[in-house]
């Protein structure tokens, strides 16, 4: 990280900053040294600092004061009481610039600033940027997707700081808040999505006649295979389709079926109703 930001506090230790802080020292853009995370769990944090050397704390308002970054990655339904023991907290304030990065998922911008700036004046809240995250589960394996939105106090080193943390997880695309409940409902919840056709696909080969292992492990390396070449063809998914698809054979056999029971338009409309989900869940 830039000099301007180099101590990173974690307020959670759950899975999905658990991702991020060892990405991040895994790609060794920060240390352990220059990383504390804060949590209720001791045996929590006694795990953290045995696996990755992080520092530890108990206290969340010392750790916002002592860090250049705080990554708020705690349950939606944590936030309030978090960022207001936060405000409470002993010489609360921004005297150097500090970064304020949310993973939480459906909690909105608006809702961040209302606890954090209301005891701060002008001056100190365009020193306290906020950026909100939606990545998503892959990001355990650094293979993940991350949308980001950042505030109206979030200058371009910010943006840069945040996208550098992020993508040591995977990939990050920056958004307007408004769309972010539509990167909930596809890549947030889109890995349960791929599961779902994991188990399905699998079942299938079991009902054909092949064993439980075989029909899983033919199933999790065709969809791995199928993304790779997608990947790495210049093509489009449907083209790659149609290429698969002969007249008359196998795979059109199959596809049929699924037309007929309209999949593509019920998976479509699934991305939409989680979206629809998550705009209402951040009300």
């Amino acid at each position: 990280m830039t000099s301007s930001y180099k101590h990173i506090g974690f307020v959670g230790a759950g899975n999905m900053g658990e991702a991020i802080l060892g990405a991040l020292i895994g790609a060794e853009i920060s240390a352990p040294e220059n990383i504390s995370v804060s949590d209720i769990s001791e045996d929590r944090l006694n795990w953290m600092r045995d696996t990755y050397g992080v520092g530890t704390l108990t206290d969340n308002g010392r750790l916002f004061r002592e860090s250049d970054i705080v990554v708020l990655a705690v349950k939606p339904q944590q936030m309030d009481t978090v960022l207001s023991r936060i405000v409470a907290g002993e010489g609360y304030g921004v005297e150097n610039r500090k970064l304020v990065i949310s993973i939480a998922a459906g909690v909105r911008m608006e809702k961040i600033e209302a606890h954090l700036y209301d005891p701060l004046d002008a001056a100190q809240r365009e020193r306290l940027p906020i950026i909100r995250v939606m990545p998503n589960t892959p990001a355990l394996v650094r293979a993940g997707i991350s949308g980001m939105s950042p505030n109206r106090h979030a200058v371009e080193a910010d943006i840069d700081a945040a996208r550098t943390l992020l993508e040591a997880t995977g990939q990050v695309i920056a958004f307007d808040e408004a769309s972010l409940d539509a990167v909930t409902g596809l890549s947030g919840s889109g890995p349960a999505y791929i599961f779902y056709l994991i188990e399905a696909m699998t079942e299938g080969g079991i009902r054909a006649g092949l064993s439980p292992e075989n029909a899983a492990a033919l199933t999790v390396a065709t969809v791995d295979g199928a993304v790779k070449l997608l990947m790495a063809k210049d093509e489009s998914p449907e083209s790659l389709r149609k290429k698969v698809t002969s007249p008359g054979g196998t795979t059109e056999a199959a596809l049929k079926v699924l037309d007929s029971n309209q999949v593509r338009r019920h998976i479509a409309d699934a991305v939409v109703a989680a979206a629809e989900r998550a705009e209402e869940l951040s009300r």
